[in-house]
């Protein structure tokens, strides 16, 4: 499997990263089966960012549990400490790209936050493929090296590349690089999931202590708790009266 240090130097260099086999087939399987059974009730999305044949799924770890191993892939985890050091989920979504879908506009994930550019990285994602992602069914597009841009902004003749990759590998790329959906060309619809992490001084883009509450995070593994907010940034950002907020995991009354 790729090293952590390879997968960060790549990252530095053009803004994204590949790890081959970093899941298993089984795992694809279920998480497939799983969101699929959670589309036939999402909607389409609301704009041409979203996507109008396109379906998001939000709030993935309070619908589904085919997804925890991902979130704490350790090879991930390594490159998030060494990128971003302390961090947390932000927007996480399953993203079905349905047939007839246009390309999504090119855009950086951190530009949400009010931050000058340059600065230092606040956003990566992960995106995990659930079937084989080509340039005919949308696969991710990427501005290689945009991530060092500053004022610049894509323009029609602005070169991408198309990270055509197997179900089972990750993609990494970061906040700052310039990116968007592919146009489904196919019959079929696209489905992959990407996890969306940034700094943990930030506020995440979707509550997920709303989302995923004491009573249903007690169960989780101890990380995916912290990825989710049950955690502070140090010395004491987060904290809940006074106090680290994994207390809530064993003051709160179970189903709260």
């Amino acid at each position: 499997m790729v090293m952590v240090d390879d997968i960060v130097a790549a990252l530095k260099a053009q803004g994204y990263a590949t790890i081959p086999d970093a899941i298993s087939e089984q795992q694809v399987e279920t998480a497939r089966r799983e969101l699929e059974e959670i589309l036939e009730h999402t909607p389409a999305g609301r704009d041409d960012f979203e996507g109008r044949n396109t379906r998001r799924v939000y709030a993935l770890f309070a619908k589904t549990r085919a997804l925890d191993e991902m979130a704490t892939h350790p090879v991930v985890l390594g490159v998030l400490d060494e990128i971003l050091g302390h961090y947390q989920l932000s927007a996480p979504a399953a993203i079905a790209i349905g047939p007839g879908e246009v390309a999504q506009p090119l855009h950086p994930d951190d530009a949400i936050y009010p931050v000058p550019r340059p600065h230092q990285e606040l956003v990566v994602n992960v995106m995990w493929p659930l079937e084989d992602f080509t340039e005919a069914n949308g696969a991710t597009r990427i501005v290689p090296g945009s991530h060092r841009w500053i004022d610049e902004r894509p323009d029609a003749g602005t070169a991408t590349t198309t990270v055509e990759m197997p179900a089972r590998t990750a993609l990494l790329y970061l906040g700052s690089v310039w990116h968007g959906g592919g146009a489904n060309r196919t019959g079929h619809t696209r489905l992959g999931v990407v996890l969306h992490y940034a700094s943990a001084w930030l506020r995440p883009v979707e509550n997920h202590v709303l989302a995923v509450p004491p009573g249903m995070a007690r169960d989780l593994p101890p990380r995916l708790q912290e990825l989710l907010g049950y955690n502070i940034y140090p010395p004491f950002i987060g904290y809940v009266d006074g106090r680290h907020p994994r207390k809530l995991m064993t003051t709160t009354p179970a189903g709260s």
